[in-house]
């Protein structure tokens, strides 16, 4: 019997640290959330506490021994679904308390959802029997799903030789997951790697089982269409079936952004809607080849596949409109849980500064170490800490994780690039070139910019908690959507997910765009800002790329004009309003250069 979702949302992975235990506060009140699997140092330090913290037997695993990160990830996300499951079962048995947990999980419900109006039904005649069986024919706990960013598979040595392919960060990190009792979702983002995707070969746990379940599901994280389809049959031809498409927002995001050529969320969200079908239905048959060809079960029917979409969400309509006209399973809620302690980890100074920021605070920076565009809020602890060693003529980070230590310009080992290490030779360099001062100094700003994110999108969830972080005052990093603008109040789990059903408001301005507006006005101005940074006369290679851009925005453009006009009352957004805002947008990009 497959239970009902209790909830349309989802929060997705938020930083290193900020989402790192949220699974522990909220699975249990049914609530899916992703957890990174970046810092096995981190992971290490939380089992600990949170050991100690519930009374359970802890043994380190120290980095001398063969495959500690995997073995670490794998023991933290034991302790993380042992202690859900402990506190869901504790839910389930306190239905009587009317101030118990159980209500605590009755009441966050949407009013809509089937399954609080078939409780609702249930208590008109209340008896104690029927109640504990609905309970456990139909409660369940939210997903305590896992991330790995597919570009972060840094290759390792030991005792200066190079280990086997399978100790790469990202293959350690999945085999630590697919090694773990939990059956749930590896999300993969930041594109398609074919090696990374091929480990997922080794583990049983993502083939169908002889009842064709799946204990480990596949979740891709991907910007349109084309790339589900090209992901999906790579996976489906190794007897591997992708259980969720995640669409996100390129620009209207949260952490690093994943630019397209101005393909925007609704537009790819109508496509994904469209060809769902052809989606499933291809994928369906490689699969059924490949499962044969392995000796596997095979189901007569395609497993189930999810459709979600997340990015710059921030209104109850806007969450009804985008799973209602758009068929998603769910949508996800990222940035406005970073204002609500109960479920993330976010440091005192750094939770002020997220109340009080405004557009300007909120903008896409050039300091991830990945080369990806990274959003960032001006003046994060951090970045301060950055300038410092800057001013004291010591740029660059220690880099006592090396997370992302993926540039091999100066050969192996690879270095970070916000490294002091790496830092230090690329201005060496650079002091050996004749440039005159302006010049030298923009080559030095682009150099010394990185930022040690790694360490810093951690550093708050060791704060929160009163954790050892060996320096007295280290820099947080912090990595929200530019929909923080419109967020500046302290939140509790139950006032947010009342404003996500509509039960109560609590964005004060009266200015925020809709959520595809939002978009589509960061687009224009991000294209604006890297056509004003290419130097003209532009390449043939560059008029092609900005002409498509701008070719996406417009037939965009047109696909919210006639969204606008047919859905305005659905929006139950004024529909004069959002035309005139598009020709605003419209006549912005006709009038960009070249």
């Amino acid at each position: 019997m497959n239970k009902l979702a209790p909830h349309s949302f989802h929060i997705p992975v938020l930083g290193i640290g900020y989402s790192i235990d949220t699974p522990v506060k909220v699975a249990h009140l049914g609530i899916s959330s992703v957890i990174s699997l970046l810092d096995d140092m981190l992971m290490e330090k939380l089992r600990e506490f949170y050991s100690r913290k519930f009374d359970l037997p802890y043994q380190a695993i120290s980095d001398k021994i063969e495959d500690f990160r995997a073995k670490r990830i794998t023991a933290y996300l034991n302790l993380v679904d042992k202690i859900a499951k402990e506190k869901f079962e504790e839910l389930k048995a306190t239905f009587e308390q009317k101030s118990s947990e159980f209500y605590k999980y009755i009441e966050m419900l949407q009013d809509s959802s089937q399954l609080k109006q078939k409780f609702e039904q249930l208590k008109q005649n209340w008896n104690d029997l029927d109640v504990r069986e609905w309970i456990q024919e139909n409660l369940s706990m939210g997903s305590i799903d896992v991330n790995i960013m597919t570009k972060v598979d840094k290759e390792n040595y030991r005792n200066h030789e190079k280990l086997p392919t399978e100790f790469n960060d990202g293959h350690a990190a999945l085999r630590g997951f697919a090694n773990s009792d939990l059956s749930s979702s590896v999300v993969l983002s930041a594109g398609m790697s074919p090696r990374l995707y091929n480990y997922i070969e080794a583990f049983n746990d993502f083939y169908p089982d002889e009842n064709f379940n799946l204990k480990k599901k596949i979740t891709l994280k991907v910007s349109d269409y084309r790339s589900a389809l090209i992901q999906g049959k790579f996976l489906a031809k190794k007897g591997l079936w992708v259980s969720e498409y995640r669409i996100e927002s390129g620009l209207n995001c949260g952490g690093h952004a994943f630019p397209t050529t101005g393909h925007l969320l609704g537009p790819v969200l109508e496509e994904m809607k469209t060809n769902r079908n052809e989606l499933v239905h291809q994928t369906f048959e490689l699969l059924k080849t490949a499962l044969k060809a392995k000796n596997r079960p095979c189901p007569a029917e395609p497993p189930e596949v999810k459709i979600t979409a997340q990015g710059g969400v921030g209104t109850a309509e806007e969450h009804q409109f985008l799973a209602d006209h758009y068929q998603l399973d769910s949508v996800g809620w990222g940035t406005p849980f970073l204002l609500v302690p109960e479920v993330v980890n976010v440091d005192e100074k750094t939770l002020e500064m997220l109340c009080e920021a405004k557009e300007d605070d909120l903008y896409i920076s050039n300091i991830s170490p990945l080369g990806v565009p990274f959003n960032n809020l001006r003046g994060n602890t951090k970045d301060l800490e950055k300038e410092t060693y800057i001013q004291d003529h010591k740029p660059g980070n220690p880099c006592p994780k090396k997370y992302a230590a993926l540039s091999n310009e100066f050969g192996e080992p690879t270095l970070c690039t916000a490294s002091r290490k790496y830092q230090k030779l690329k201005i060496e360099e650079l002091n050996a070139k004749e440039l005159d001062a302006g010049e030298y100094q923009d080559e030095f700003n682009k150099i010394v910019d990185k930022s040690c994110i790694c360490v810093g999108l951690g550093t708050s969830a060791l704060l929160v908690n009163d954790l050892d972080t060996k320096i007295e005052k280290p820099g947080v990093s912090i990595c929200p959507g530019p929909n923080m603008a419109y967020f500046s109040d302290v939140m509790t789990l139950k006032e947010i997910v009342d404003h996500i059903y509509g039960k109560i408001n609590i964005i004060k301005r009266k200015d925020r765009p809709h959520i595809f507006l939002k978009e589509l006005m960061i687009y224009i101005d991000y294209l604006k800002n890297l056509m004003g940074e290419t130097s003209m006369p532009y390449s043939e290679k560059q008029q092609i790329y900005f002409k498509t851009f701008k070719d996406n925005l417009e037939k965009g453009i047109q696909y919210y004009r006639d969204l606008y006009s047919n859905f305005s009352e659905k929006l139950k957004i004024k529909k004069d309003r959002l035309l005139e805002e598009l020709e605003k947008s419209e006549y912005q990009l006709k009038n960009l250069p070249g």
